[in-house]
């Protein structure tokens, strides 16, 4: 009852830990690998049926999507090989904006940066308050408890690339700050 209870409690907090994916598996890595073109580190990677890389640790600097992410960082793939997501290992500079990264558990427990599947910046969190494209958006902690409630701090963007809602650190059209705003699509 515990070990099943826990199970599910660490299914629910940590997308990457689980395979939510039908028929994903994993498999050890007993060295370092290039897996599709992505530098997977020693150990744990999942995949999809075929062998098809789901996700990896890197095991050195690699460019994914729009961003240039960290040995050490957690990827995750769609089953067509596209960028899904990344876990930062530290912070770091995405699509032009300061990145959070990190976690005390360890980077694939940390803040999600999604990509759209054409490797378009879909939403990170941010280092700190940022203007992103004129407007002042808040950065911030991320947390599955804190971070669910009226869209929390995440700044997402359309697949143009043109900013879509982050929550404001001032008032800005209208809005005041510390409220989330959505643009236009």
């Amino acid at each position: 009852m515990k070990t099943t209870l826990l199970i599910a409690l660490t299914c629910t907090l940590s997308l990457s830990l689980c395979a939510a994916t039908p028929n994903a598996y994993r498999k050890t890595l007993a060295q370092p690998a290039v897996i599709q073109g992505y530098p997977c580190a020693k150990g744990y990677a999942w995949f999809y049926p075929g062998d098809v890389l789901k996700s990896c640790f890197l095991a050195q600097d690699a460019t994914f999507g729009e961003a240039k992410v960290p040995a050490g960082s957690y990827i995750t793939l769609l089953a067509n090989g596209k960028p899904r997501f990344v876990q930062l290992v530290q912070d770091a500079s995405v699509a032009g904006y300061n990145g959070r990264g990190g976690s005390f558990l360890g980077p694939s427990e940390g803040p999600i940066t999604a990509f759209y599947p054409s490797g378009k910046l879909r939403s990170i969190y941010l280092v700190g308050d940022q203007t992103v494209q004129g407007v002042p958006c808040r950065g911030g902690e991320w947390g599955f408890f804190t971070d669910h409630i009226n869209g929390g701090n995440v700044v997402e963007f359309n697949q143009d690339g043109r900013l879509h809602a982050c929550r404001l650190t001032r008032d800005f059209n209208g809005v005041r700050s510390g409220y989330r705003i959505t643009l236009g699509q």
